[in-house]
């Protein structure tokens, strides 16, 4: 199997299907401000998305690693030892998972992934793009995190980073870490950008006017 396949099944599992709303959800989701941020959300989201495979051609160059290769499943037992953790699963608001949960999981999901980021790009020969996507990345969480706040009122406790230390003794680890972090963050921003749109009004309003 596709190591990153295996790396994104916790993503790919979640359930996007769109549920029935709770009402203070909706009332929540449906303010003005908590749109605005949801739609910054949504653009930042897929400039990541854009830019990552200029981010890897940039820093990736042995000729094995590209994105969405079937040759990938051979690095299952590199991701274990290197130590790259799997993204947090996404869900869309539901009885069982509230607007907070939603939200605080997309932002330890990227805040996971700038993590990983942050910890190989000292190691990488060129490294402006990564450099570019990591601010991108923090951009998105500042508004991911500022409707955490809308969610739960202005005393939410905030989504703190994971700590992690990844395992680089070689520069094939470096190349590999770089590639398993950059396709993992393409799999969880696909996601994100699915959850985003559940929660994105503004195409209920171009209908009812």
């Amino acid at each position: 199997m596709d190591i990153l396949l295996v790396l994104a099944i916790p993503c790919y599992m979640a359930a996007f299907a769109r549920g029935a709303p709770l009402p203070e959800s909706s009332a929540q989701v449906a303010d003005q401000q908590f749109q605005g941020a949801v739609q910054r959300s949504r653009s930042l989201t897929q400039k990541i998305l854009l830019s990552i495979p200029d981010a890897h051609e940039s820093c990736v160059h042995a000729e094995a690693l590209k994105l969405d290769s079937p040759q990938n499943a051979k690095l299952a037992v590199m991701a274990s030892n290197i130590g790259i953790p799997s993204a947090p699963v996404l869900r869309v608001v539901s009885e069982s998972f509230s607007l907070e949960d939603v939200l605080r999981n997309v932002s330890e999901g990227l805040q996971l992934h700038r993590a990983l980021l942050r910890s190989v790009s000292p190691r990488l020969q060129n490294k402006d793009k990564v450099a570019a996507l990591l601010a991108d990345i923090k951009d998105l969480i500042i508004q991911i995190n500022k409707m955490v706040k809308m969610a739960n009122g202005e005393a939410a406790v905030q989504p703190s980073p994971s700590p992690v230390v990844l395992r680089l003794p070689g520069e094939y680890d470096v190349q590999v870490a770089a590639h398993l972090s950059l396709g993992q963050l393409q799999s969880f921003g696909r996601d994100v950008l699915r959850c985003l749109r559940s929660l994105d009004r503004s195409g209920e309003e171009e209908a009812e006017s």
